[in-house]
């Protein structure tokens, strides 16, 4: 079994940074892609950014150039830094990933989320 646990979020002034982090743990063999989401009130989730092992980022077009991607492959962990964020950035964001782990084969696992809210 495979849990990821993120941290980080929390209340921000527009223009203001926070930096989520997402740990992944348990019987991992290998992680083949990692990334991040995002779920506003009465919208879809959407996708924020993820890289793959191959060592490519990919952004959604609202953070390119704002948002930051990248991992820790000894800890397991991604991280998302976030700069000159907006208020429209407000959402539920929640981690996953693509693992294969020990005993259970390749799949995909989602984080309970982390809260960010950018209003002044």
């Amino acid at each position: 079994q495979v849990q990821l646990v993120e941290s980080g979020g929390g209340l921000v002034q527009p223009g203001g940074s926070l930096r989520l982090s997402c740990a992944a743990s348990g019987s991992i063999f290998s992680i083949n892609a990692m990334g991040w989401y995002r779920q506003a009130p009465g919208k879809q989730r959407e996708l924020v950014a993820t890289w793959t092992t191959g060592g490519s980022a990919n952004y959604a077009a609202s953070v390119k150039g704002r948002f930051t991607i990248s991992r820790d492959n000894a800890k397991n962990t991604a991280y998302l830094q976030m700069n000159s964020l907006k208020p429209e950035d407000t959402a539920v964001y929640l981690c996953n990933a693509d693992v294969s782990a020990f005993g259970s084969g390749r799949g995909v696992y989602w984080g309970q989320g982390t809260q960010v809210t950018v209003s002044s």
